[in-house]
């Protein structure tokens, strides 16, 4: 068993430990399972999907690996951190990397410091804020991510089919698929799930006001019907350096995979490996409006409502008569006038279930 870490002094937000294991420990414990490793494909190879996949490898030579925690030590799933610990130590680890971080901007450092430390496999403990900050800190390296699903909404690991389930979580880590997924980039930031600019960035800003913490997956759905009565703003929208809409819109999504905030199917033709992002814009004012939008969503049928637009493409550009946030992943950004979008394909390495069928 690997020994717990220490805390540092209060005075450093970041906590790091590097554990190696006793020579004279014995072997360390390996897969339970004993399933036969056979490459895969995330999508159906006959429809184009290019991501390709591979069973978990040893590091070179038939080394342990490197392993990297990244952990928001304010998000809670199974018995925590210490048992987060205890499960990794039950597989077969070299180095042990251990960080952890008061909030989810204090991520990408340590991402980054991981990787220039030879970690084989990271290992993201929170939320999508989380995830996403660490996504875009090793987007086109060779990194390989895990995601313990602790936060809120938890939707990449959701659309993925990895489960809140902090053992299965780390099983995957270890023995699952290795696929090489694409992502999308806003205004220079990636993300895994989603951007948007309107009516959701301006109710996941509402959300994280604390309001998470207190509701939970309830939050999104208080501020969403705090902000049904948003007034429109004019819009031009290109896809592909073609001009695609042009008028009053309450709101622009972006997706990356097809369930979004709220638990909501926007996008059900998502596929996070086909080179392609979805895009929707929603010319919905007021409650009645939203509520016939959102039915149809709700229905996995966006594209028949009459206040929903949808098509997909591989670079998006928006200009805003007026100021309005965006977000990303869910986390709330600042007001812009302009936001450009474009998808980087297979742009990160991801450990997913054995079964592409299990995927959500």
């Amino acid at each position: 068993m690997l020994s717990p870490a220490d805390r540092q002094a209060a005075d450093d937000p970041a906590t790091e430990h590097t554990t190696t294991p006793d020579p004279d420990a014995g072997p360390a414990k390996g897969p339970a399972d004993g399933r036969p490793a056979t490459a895969q494909s995330v999508g159906d190879p006959a429809a184009g999907r290019h991501a390709e996949t591979a069973p978990r490898a040893r590091a070179g030579h038939g080394k342990a690996p490197r392993v990297a925690v990244i952990a928001h030590r304010k998000k809670s799933l199974g018995g925590g951190l210490d048992e987060l610990r205890k499960v990794i130590a039950d597989h077969e680890v070299g180095d042990l990397l251990w960080y952890e971080v008061p909030k989810s901007k204090k991520a990408p450092k340590k991402a980054r410091e991981a990787l220039k430390k030879g970690a084989d496999l990271i290992f993201v403990w929170g939320g999508d804020g989380s995830v996403q900050r660490c996504v875009d800190a090793l987007a086109g390296t060779d990194a390989t991510v895990a995601i313990i699903p602790a936060g809120t909404a938890n939707l990449l690991a959701r659309n993925l089919g990895i489960p809140e389930d902090l053992p299965e979580a780390v099983r995957i880590g270890f023995q699952g698929r290795r696929a090489k997924l694409d992502l999308g980039k806003i205004n220079g930031e990636h993300f895994a799930v989603m951007a948007g600019v309107g009516f959701d960035a301006e109710m996941i800003a509402d959300a994280d006001r604390g309001l998470k913490d207190r509701l939970g997956r309830l939050a999104y759905v208080w501020t969403g019907l705090r902000h049904v009565g948003g007034a429109v703003t004019p819009m031009k929208i290109k896809i592909d350096d073609t001009d695609w809409f042009e008028g009053d819109a309450s709101c622009v999504l972006v997706g990356n995979v097809g369930t979004i905030t709220g638990g909501v199917e926007v996008f059900d033709e998502a596929r996070p490996d086909d080179g392609w992002l979805e895009v929707g814009v929603s010319t919905a004012e007021g409650p009645i409006q939203w509520a016939r939008a959102l039915g149809r969503m709700s229905a996995g049928r966006a594209e028949d409502s009459p206040f929903v637009r949808v098509t997909r493409a591989r670079k998006i550009s928006v200009k805003l008569g007026t100021p309005m946030a965006y977000e990303l992943d869910g986390g709330a950004r600042g007001e812009v006038k302009r936001v450009k979008i474009k998808v980087v394909p297979r742009g990160i390495t991801l450990c997913l279930p054995d079964n592409p069928a299990d995927q959500g």
